[in-house]
């Protein structure tokens, strides 16, 4: 164990105390009214600048920011032209009360504010720009994700400066367009890295407060994530609908035609994607660390989705995953590429649905890559794939929305690690646990090329049925203290 490490002092009861009380005591509350904001991200509101409404979630978090007078801390809304705006906080390192060691690099905390559109299927009660604090959970559109992060962020740092321990310079970076790609975030970087002016400094550490855990038992490190490629899949047969009497048999179905293309792309038995070139394989630290999460977790795996139920003439029976092996369930979701269909145009609602042959359809593709596949590369490759030989001459075109390769993990360092065991310890009775993810956050693999030689402290309170992006989301509250307190313990131990 390095001297840094051995040097270090700081109470874990008073830390998780205080930020207890930070939480209950206002962040709840802030959260509550963040959530009544519809501040969807660029993808989903266009007009977003007009709206306004994410204009205002910047204001109000760095209005409570600023409130919170954190010894040393300085705070920006940086805005460039045409694009969604920044927080962006420092706080200078600090040799704490007894002329601490503290590390000449830099921790940089990084969250999002802006929010995935509304979905369907709320509880009755409950919706997704109106808050319910409800036994722990606090339930609303885009409060684990992660509208949370920059002020369990600030939390860690006051509960830092109130024990007046040493810990590294820190700076924040709160984007506003992580839910469309992060596409506007690389332009901010670029300017915060400015020849002469580079804001960022020599990133050692990189807390991402927009993850997983795989359950709330302890503290999550998230070891890779995957890319993403989206876009729209459009089959056109005819130029206006006809009559389904007169012309089928005849015109074919332009929804045949979708299932034909698609069927070149996945296996629809198995849902195996059929590229062989959208898969990898599984790095063998991974899959060792896969191995001892799947016995941790177990059928919580696959158990833990809001499955379809049926009773049939007193047969209950519940929907099925594709797979009940534990471990092939946690590779499946973190290293296998998976295609979802997730919107439609062309098809008129149920009770709108006359005898009509419809002249298209145009499904939304959201295909998900492993961690160490290209994602420009499988959107090349995608287009090719379904747009050449189309059946019948129709006019099938894809066009991509937005992509972002994926991310695996840097190799773990012996002070990240003994600061990530001894912080579950500390604060969740147990070790540490490590999982892979099968969403995307952009910014991890911009981050790990800018910054090789970091430590990436990759985690969140996105744990079993949170449901980001879906009906009901919540953020855990309890969760949410614990790793507050755990983000600061590291920060702390940070040589």
């Amino acid at each position: 164990m390095n001297d840094r490490v051995a040097q270090f002092v700081l109470d874990s009861t008073r830390v998780l105390e205080e930020v207890s009380q930070a939480w209950d005591g206002d962040i709840v509350r802030q959260l509550s009214d963040y959530i009544t904001i519809p501040a969807k991200s660029p993808m989903f509101d266009p007009s977003w600048a007009e709206h306004g409404y994410i204009d205002t979630v910047v204001r109000s978090a760095a209005a409570w920011v600023e409130a919170q007078k954190i010894e040393g801390l300085t705070l920006d809304v940086i805005r460039l032209a045409g694009r969604t705006p920044v927080l962006f906080f420092e706080v200078p390192a600090s040799t704490g009360e007894g002329a601490q060691t503290v590390s000449s690099q830099t921790v940089l905390m990084y969250g999002h504010l802006d929010k995935q559109p509304e979905f369907s299927g709320w509880r009755k009660d409950l919706g997704p720009w109106t808050p319910k604090y409800e036994d722990g959970k606090l339930y609303g559109r885009g409060g684990a994700d992660d509208g949370y992060a920059v002020y369990a962020s600030i939390a860690a740092i006051a509960a830092l400066k109130s024990q007046k321990v040493a810990h590294p310079r820190i700076v924040g970076l709160i984007e506003t367009c992580e839910e469309s790609g992060s596409y506007d975030l690389l332009p901010y970087i670029d300017a915060l890295r400015a020849p002469g002016n580079n804001r960022l400094g020599d990133v050692g550490l990189v807390i991402c407060l927009d993850s997983g855990a795989g359950n709330y038992d302890q503290l999550w490190l998230t070891t890779s994530l995957r890319g993403m490629a989206s876009g729209v899949l459009k089959v056109e047969i005819l130029s206006e609908g006809v009559h389904s009497g007169d012309a089928s048999g005849v015109v074919p179905s332009s929804f045949r035609i979708m299932r034909h293309v698609l069927d070149r792309l996945e296996d629809s038995a198995s849902g195996r994607l059929l590229p062989q070139s959208f898969h990898c394989e599984v790095p063998a630290e991974r899959l060792a660390q896969a191995q001892a999460t799947a016995a941790i977790l177990g059928e919580e795996l696959y158990r833990r989705f809001p499955w379809v139920h049926y009773d049939c003439g007193g047969d209950a029976r519940v929907a099925l995953p594709m797979t009940t092996d534990p471990l092939q369930a946690l590779l499946a979701r973190t290293w296998a590429p998976t295609l979802s269909v997730t919107g439609a145009e062309g098809l008129p609602d149920l009770q709108n649905a006359g005898n009509v042959l419809r002249p298209y359809t145009a499904f939304k593709l959201s295909l998900r890559l492993p961690p160490l596949v290209d994602a420009a590369q499988a959107v090349q490759e995608l287009k090719a794939v379904l747009e050449d030989n189309a059946p019948y001459q129709a006019r099938v075109t894809f066009e991509g929305l937005s992509s972002a390769t994926g991310w695996n993990a840097p190799e773990t360092t012996p002070w990240f690690e003994q600061a990530l065991t001894a912080a579950s310890r500390n604060y969740f009775g147990a070790a540490c646990g490590y999982i892979g993810q099968g969403g995307t956050i952009p910014l991890m693999n911009m981050l790990s090329k800018g910054f090789p030689k970091a430590q990436m402290m990759v985690c969140g309170v996105l744990g079993p049925k949170s449901n980001a992006h879906g009906p009901n989301e919540f953020l855990h509250v309890p969760y949410a203290r614990k790793l507050t307190a755990a983000v600061a313990q590291v920060i702390a131990q940070m040589p």
